[in-house]
């Protein structure tokens, strides 16, 4: 089930993402009084009256002179265009109605979406200034006052928010796999996708960035439906330098979001980043399945250990990720790249296994005898039953005595063995732990 999308749109430094850390629950985006400090896509879900969504937290428009400030605008726009359901437009009460607040207003009330237009820094509804009623001038309706630092007025913008999603309109198509092809900007994603695709569906250039927008390309192979996603290259904070790269940043990690598999490519050449770690990092927080692909594999000179010490590399630089399998591939001489579509289909229905709790709870009884629980202070951890509550990622609920003495190294040692009996290569495995008389949320 897919989960519609909310983006918060408006300038810099009037609150979206100190609304946004409210609405989620935690501190995701930096708050700072500092115009522009929302450089990256910030995309987290949330929920209201037990409606789940997704909320996008955008970069503010940045009008740094007179000549691109439209551009600037029109990207913004954009990003609402393209991905969300509802648009919450959001202004600053103490600044009052500005030029780039129309402009934006414009543009939004092209988009045909829902637009909510929230007036923020308001601390003192009864003291209302008049110049609140000048947005009633932007023609998006009745402006809904609201104070982010106080979370005054939440509750009346998210029940217009969940009112306004379109009905019935959120299921996939759970025959096709969804595979998001991600990394750096320039690793040849798009030369991939063409290679798998056979012809050339998507524009490929040597300059890095070309790719501005998430491309879906259906296609099947041996009578299984896929969808491609050709993701903007993900750069570091410091080279984000364009807005338009910001906003890359945004549908590439949206992209992230909705696919089953991520394929996280790395330049063989250049070998693991940091950058490469950061992007493998948001697949694996968000639970999907990963494949590390290490492309240009052409360029390297080879002994006879180069692909096991590449291999060992991966896992120590990842080890976060241990789970996720490597193909390492030539996009330009093809090599191995046939092997991609498989692997990525193996990878979702390893993520969409489902454990049968008789064996389950015999493999975890077998792995407490060969390793016994931790104890502290005379009590020991004991695990009276285990079952698998969810799929992609898998979820596993264990009911236990106390919850503190479940240590972090004997909850990796329960996931090995897990592994162990059932593979789950490429996924990664989500566990839960209650006490007797709790009930997983």
């Amino acid at each position: 089930m897919s989960k519609p999308i909310v983006a918060v749109v408006g300038r810099p430094n009037v609150g979206k993402s100190t609304f946004f850390n409210r609405i989620v629950g935690r501190r995701v985006s930096i708050v700072e009084d500092t115009p522009g400090v929302t450089r990256d896509r910030i995309y987290a879900e949330a929920e209201w009256n037990s409606i789940h969504f997704a909320l996008i937290d955008t970069g503010g428009i940045e009008p740094s002179s007179a000549d691109i400030i439209l551009s600037q605008m029109r990207e913004q726009a954009q990003i609402a265009m393209d991905m969300a359901d509802v648009i919450i437009f959001m202004c600053d009460g103490k600044d009052g109605l500005t030029t780039a607040d129309r402009e934006v207003a414009t543009m939004l009330r092209r988009t045909g979406k829902k637009v909510i237009l929230v007036v923020n820094k308001i601390d003192a509804p009864s003291k209302m200034s008049m110049d609140f009623y000048d947005f009633y001038e932007l023609g998006l309706g009745e402006p809904m006052a609201i104070s982010a630092a106080n979370m005054l007025g939440f509750g009346d913008v998210l029940d217009e928010v969940v009112h306004s999603f379109p009905k019935g309109e959120y299921d996939e198509d759970d025959d096709a796999t969804k595979i998001a092809v991600i990394g750096k900007p320039n690793v040849v994603k798009s030369s991939l996708i063409n290679c798998l695709l056979g012809e050339n569906r998507v524009i490929v250039s040597p300059i890095a960035g070309t790719t501005r927008d998430s491309i879906d390309t259906p296609f099947e192979k041996d009578g299984e439906k896929y969808i491609l996603i050709d993701t903007a290259g993900i750069r570091r904070k410091s080279k984000v330098n364009e807005d338009i790269e910001r906003y890359s940043v945004i549908r590439a990690v949206a992209a992230i979001e909705r696919c089953d598999v991520c394929l996280l490519m790395i330049d063989a050449a250049e070998g693991i980043t940091d950058q490469d770690k950061k992007i493998a990092g948001v697949a694996h927080e968000a639970g999907k399945g990963i494949i590390v692909v290490v492309n240009k594999w052409d360029l390297i000179q080879k002994e006879t250990n180069t692909m096991r010490d590449f291999q060992r590399l991966i896992e120590a630089e990842m080890q976060f990720m241990s789970y996720a399998p490597s193909l390492f591939i030539s996009v330009k001489d093809k090599v191995r790249v046939n092997q991609v579509i498989d692997m990525a289909r193996a990878v979702a229905e390893n993520r969409a296994m489902r454990v049968p709790t008789g064996q389950l709870n015999s493999l975890i009884s077998d792995a407490t005898m060969m390793k016994q629980p931790p104890s502290d202070k005379g009590r020991r951890l004991k695990i009276y039953y285990v079952t698998q509550v969810g799929v992609k990622p898998p979820l596993f609920s264990f009911q236990i005595n106390d919850r503190e003495l479940m240590h972090f190294s004997y909850a990796r040692y329960l996931e090995n063995k897990i592994r162990e009996g059932y593979g789950f290569a490429g996924t990664s495995l989500k566990f839960v732990f209650r006490e007797k008389g709790e009930k997983i949320e």
